[in-house]
């Protein structure tokens, strides 16, 4: 009953903090607030694993990795939900003066735009690939981007830094590795590192979006080297290590199940699957396969 009354007081303050984003302050000023307030429906905070955390949303996860040297965020969703994810994190026992590195899976505003504030709150390092570096510093969506037609900017992001593919990345104890999977954006990058916890440790993967998704007028079969690195891309995490999946959007891998059922009871952990990856890769790239289908068709929008 506890833990039940803590949880509801948790959300409620929450939700609070959703609806009070400083309009004084430029880098909380909500972007895109309709579209938004579907994916930022308050979460309490959740320990999946080891090293592990979500202190995201119900509809966009932002994860929170311990290390022996600080913080790492793995995604900043929406300006208007910084100060709940900071409000998560104190609930977790954690400080955003803490975070030492805030790594993006791809730079389109719903996981992006809240970057900016979390990385001067923190004095965090940003770090992504070398073309979604180039978006975050700048803030303006990418032309070659195939959501474009639906591109929005936001406050561009300091200290920056971009890395290849491959990439490991430590603080203090940990190692997380780069995986560039483009596709989704052109600097798509998915991220891998060891949870471990009384002894197991198991390989724990927060991979970007595999959604084919693209704007009005985009055609991947005219742009065969976007169709190219999903193909790659699908390959690259079909392959990868992988004990917990973690994706952008929670419901791409059930994750909003796996989250309501862990909430409740640690046991069964039903994010552990070692099958979660290669289920993912196969379930966007067939609809990968069907979307290009539909754009010879002429079914395409």
């Amino acid at each position: 009953m506890k833990r039940i009354l803590a949880t509801i007081i948790g959300l409620a303050g929450m939700a609070g903090t959703l609806g009070n984003a400083h309009a004084d302050d430029p880098l909380l000023s909500p972007i895109m607030p309709a579209d938004a307030a579907k994916w930022i429906t308050p979460q309490a905070p959740l320990h999946i694993y080891g090293n592990t955390y979500l202190v995201g949303f119900g509809g966009l996860n932002v994860a929170l990795i311990r290390t022996s040297a600080g913080l790492i965020l793995i995604d900043g969703a929406v300006p208007q939900g910084v100060r709940a994810i900071e409000a998560n994190m104190r609930q977790l026992g954690f400080r955003i003066a803490d975070v030492k590195l805030i790594l993006s899976t791809e730079p389109h505003f719903d996981h992006a735009s809240g970057i900016a504030a979390l990385a001067r709150d923190s004095g965090a390092t940003v770090i992504a690939s070398v073309a979604a570096a180039a978006v975050l510093r700048s803030g303006q969506p990418a032309a070659d981007d195939p959501q474009i037609a639906w591109g929005v900017a936001y406050p561009p992001a300091a200290r920056v830094r971009a890395v290849a593919d491959g990439t490991p990345i430590r603080l203090g104890d940990t190692i997380v590795t780069a995986r560039l999977t483009a596709g989704h954006t052109p600097g798509s990058m998915s991220w891998t590192w060891q949870s471990c916890e009384d002894g197991r440790c198991l390989d724990t993967v927060f991979a970007s979006s595999l959604n084919p998704m693209a704007g009005p007028g985009y055609r991947y079969t005219t742009h065969p080297e976007e169709a190219d690195a999903f193909r790659r891309s699908f390959a690259t995490v079909r392959a990868l290590p992988c004990d917990i999946l973690l994706t952008p959007h929670p419901g791409q891998s059930d994750g909003d199940v796996k989250a309501r059922e862990l909430a409740v009871s640690q046991t069964p952990n039903l994010f552990i699957d070692s099958s979660a990856c290669r289920t993912y890769a196969d379930t966007y790239a067939a609809l990968f396969e069907t979307r290009l289908a539909d754009e010879k068709a002429g079914r395409a929008k």
